[in-house]
């Protein structure tokens, strides 16, 4: 529940701060347009300069990876990120073993969270003339399962292991190409099913299905609430996702459906957020996080996916082994607002 005093108050109270950061200017990275991490950035942009808060310039089609270790290092003021890439900073692993555990841990303790969105939801999909029958029917199948390498691949290779108990090259065969030539290749009719991080919807399953009706596929009952997936689903840089099933038939129409065993589509989401370094003055992270808030409904109604990106709920997971906090003054926003956000998804 969103109080109504909600964006009186913001209003209030960016009358009162305008005046001492109307000439700020900060720098942003972010990812290429069309998905809800370069939307987040854009929008706080759009709404910082406008209100007077602060002047943003936004650098988009950025490498995410480097991006947060600039903020990390104060050469970025704010950068969107999927929360596994902190994570593995922390670690000095993946892209960046360079950096060693050492330092990677000192970086990754630079970053705060301001506000929260879901970058893909995973889920099962696939063409009506397939005659695909679920999860239980992907054996022997041709399965469009991500790029050639990444984080996007390994969850779905998981995903499709956990729950259907295959894997890739033994149970089933699966292709990998370029995010780019994705919406191409499931057009072609050349993979008999699909498991990717979408939204609902995205330029993957909307261009398909305009040559044919498609069907996606909830995760069962029992593979979701099962320890495996629900051990997956608490790693960093995802979350449980659900939502009524009306409601993404609603935004995705007629050409599609969607199955499940009862009312509520169940999958797993990559999440993420836009991070500033630990430094940035309270007051400005306060400010930013106020008038992005008071401005949610507008944000949302930007895409046909904004309200199934969890822009609104900052929760969505945080702590457990996800090393990102929120601000404390990002944390004060949001509960001042009448979101929850447990002390442990908050810095001190």
């Amino acid at each position: 529940m969103k109080p109504k005093k909600l964006i009186a108050a913001a209003v209030a109270t960016l009358t009162m701060a305008s005046g001492a950061f109307a000439q700020t200017n900060l720098t942003a990275e972010t990812a290429s347009p069309g998905g809800a991490t370069h939307l987040s950035l854009a929008h706080l942009t759009e709404v910082s300069g406008t209100s007077g808060v602060a002047n943003i310039q936004l650098a988009d089609g950025q490498t995410l990876t480097n991006s947060i270790q600039n903020v990390a290092e104060g050469k970025t003021d704010i950068a969107g990120t999927p929360y596994i890439l902190p994570f593995l900073m922390s670690r000095g692993v993946g892209p960046y073993g360079s950096l060693g555990k050492e330092k990677g841990a000192e970086l990754a303790g630079n970053l705060r969270a301001i506000n929260p969105f879901v970058l893909g939801i995973f889920f099962l999909f696939s063409y009506d003339s397939k005659g695909l029958a679920g999860w239980d029917d992907l054996k022997g199948r041709k399965i469009y399962n991500g790029p050639p390498r990444g984080g996007a691949l390994t969850n779905a290779r998981s995903m499709i292991q956990i729950v259907a108990g295959l894997k890739d090259g033994e149970d089933y065969e699966g292709m990998q190409i370029n995010w780019g030539q994705g919406a191409t290749l499931i057009s072609s009719g050349e993979p008999d099913a699909v498991v990717l991080p979408e939204l609902f919807p995205s330029p993957r399953l909307t261009i398909p299905s305009a040559a044919g009706k498609m069907t996606g596929w909830s995760m069962p009952i029992e593979a979701y609430e099962g320890d495996a997936m629900q051990k997956y689903m608490k790693a960093p840089g995802s979350a449980p996702w659900t939502s009524p099933v009306a409601n993404i038939e609603a935004v995705m129409g007629d050409d599609w459906s969607f199955v499940s065993e009862d009312d509520t589509f169940r999958a797993f989401a990559t999440i993420g957020g836009n991070v500033v370094n630990k430094d940035m003055d309270d007051a400005l992270v306060y400010d930013l996080v106020n008038i992005y808030i008071a401005s949610l409904s507008d944000l949302m109604s930007k895409a046909p996916y904004g309200k199934t990106v969890g822009f609104d709920f900052p929760m969505q997971g945080m702590c457990g082994a996800n090393p990102i906090q929120y601000h404390p003054a990002a944390a004060r926003a949001w509960r001042e607002a009448g979101y929850e956000l447990d002390d442990c998804a908050v810095a001190q």
